[in-house]
């Protein structure tokens, strides 16, 4: 993934900070200016109270958390925030939670802020952040004793302090709907990459029509193709930092390349040197690359939980892998659920226990895809090879496959088997049994496939949750479920 012009036309050149502290040795240090950013100006900020109030707590930030806080808590003539939506980026580990506590800390004991509430994609992250909030409160006396309440019932965990002008709250809640029925002052969004659909997004959004001064501050490291809201405000906030009208306050601390080297990640651990020893990121380099990018560089990736691993599936690579007109031949059909996509995937066996598969056709609409025109020319496949089976999902694929059958092609609705086909396809990809070519739609469709966890604990190749088109996935799955069936009875030797 390389840089985009976007991003190099706003990306800032930072002085690295230095360390006595340090040897010579290991002189790496986080760079503490965000990489992206939207314009800065001089208005006045309440940041410096967040930094004043950490500094009686004891506690030194960073240069980077001093400038995230500044530059987000930026307000108007009329003491409203000139930007009340903030992105903050950077890799794992660098502090992003504790600037998270100590912005409510400040709505709760500096502002008089009536109502926060924090929320995460799984409940399980905000009550932590409530934990380590609570600790962090009980380990000062000047803050403890000042809480009127801390409840602990789940689902519904709570601090209350009395205000000057009444009582202030801050609650953890889970979801996109979790908002609903409060009237919050401030938001804090917790690894927002995990947040599927912009309506759970803008249902919490929504709640702070009524603020007075609202404020959302989201906080997380780089997601994936699946991060959907994510996705949407980073582009927002790439478009504010080149001179786009928007008040959304966005701050990028990432690696300008997807090099993984000590330098690189400097860009996206502005914690380097200080809380981030160089070693220990050494250590992580040569785990799986796409957690590199995103866990370390906080690079963007195509998929964080993709079924196939890219090193096993380019270790299935093979120029010679073809499909002969004369041998016999298995056909996968799959449509996405949208009916947007579409894609034939075709497989044979070869000696040694091994097949091939290839993409034959891929098909789209940006409206909807015509059965008749798939039909027809899937059709023409069916006459080139000495096909068995036209393996399909009568979900998906029932009109087209119906089309197929006066002409006397083979059909086999898959939708029982299609657990089991997924799984096949898996072992073949690990064991090496599957073969390709390489072609580059199959391989970013197979990389783009995500699991689909059903009630039984089984998975499937989930057509919707994967984001992307996946039917190459699928239809490969499909015909692969032919491919690797034994060939007698006693395939297996024993003894």
């Amino acid at each position: 993934m390389t840089m985009t012009n976007s991003e190099a036309s706003v990306e800032v050149v930072s002085n690295r900070l230095t360390s006595v502290f340090l040897p010579e040795s290991a002189r790496v240090m986080g760079v503490p200016t965000p990489r992206i950013h939207t314009p800065l100006n001089d208005l006045p900020s309440r940041g410096h109270e967040l930094i004043d109030l950490a500094s009686s707590m004891g506690i030194e930030m960073m240069e980077w958390q001093k400038f995230a806080l500044i530059h987000s808590h930026k307000y108007l003539p009329d003491g409203r925030y000139a930007t009340p939506l903030n992105l903050i980026m950077c890799a794992r580990q660098n502090g992003k939670s504790f600037l998270m506590q100590l912005r409510i800390l400040g709505g709760l004991f500096l502002w008089d802020e009536p109502l926060q509430i924090g929320s995460a994609h799984r409940l399980n992250t905000s009550v932590e952040q409530f934990r380590q909030l609570v600790t962090t409160i009980e380990s000062h006396e000047f803050l403890s004793k000042q809480v009127s309440r801390i409840r602990w019932t789940n689902g519904a965990q709570e601090i209350e302090i009395k205000g000057s002008s009444g009582i202030n709250r801050f609650m953890v809640k889970a979801g996109g709907s979790a908002a609903r029925g409060s009237s919050p002052t401030t938001l804090h969004l917790d690894e927002i990459r995990e947040m599927k659909d912009m309506d759970s997004f803008a249902s919490l959004r929504y709640t702070l029509m009524a603020a007075k001064n609202p404020m959302t501050m989201a906080y997380t490291t780089q997601g994936d193709s699946h991060s959907i809201v994510l996705k949407q405000l980073r582009d927002r906030g790439i478009a504010a930092a080149n001179g786009a009208a928007d008040d959304i306050g966005f701050f990028e601390w990432s690696a300008p390349t997807d090099e993984i080297t000590l330098e690189n990640a400097a860009h996206a651990n502005p914690g380097l040197g200080i809380t981030i020893h160089e070693n220990n990121l050494r250590s992580v380099f040569n785990d799986p690359r796409d957690v590199v990018l995103t866990e370390v560089l906080n690079r963007e990736v195509q998929t964080l939980s993709g079924i196939f691993a890219p090193e096993q599936w380019n270790a299935c690579l093979d120029e010679k892998a073809v499909l002969n007109e004369d041998e016999l031949t298995w056909l996968g059909l799959d449509l996405s659920p949208d009916r947007r996509f579409a894609a034939l995937c075709g497989a044979q066996k070869r000696g040694d226990g091994e097949f091939v598969i290839k993409l034959l056709h891929t098909w789209e609409n940006s409206v909807s895809l015509d059965d008749k025109l798939i039909a027809n020319e899937t059709a023409a496949y069916c006459r080139k090879y000495p096909i068995e089976h036209l393996a399909y999902s009568k979900r998906t694929s029932g009109n087209v496959a119906a089309r197929l059958v006066p002409a006397g092609i083979p059909i086999f609705d898959m939708d029982s088997d299609y657990p089991q086909s997924c799984d096949e396809l898996l072992s073949a990809v690990n064991s090496k049994r599957l073969r390709h070519s390489g072609q580059s739609e199959l391989t970013i469709q197979m990389l783009s496939a995500v699991q689909l966890r059903r009630g039984d604990g089984g998975w499937v190749i989930g057509r919707r949750v994967s984001g992307s088109a996946v039917c190459a996935s699928v239809a490969a799955a499909l015909c692969t479920h032919f491919a690797t069936r034994a060939e007698t009875e006693f395939d297996i030797l024993v003894g």
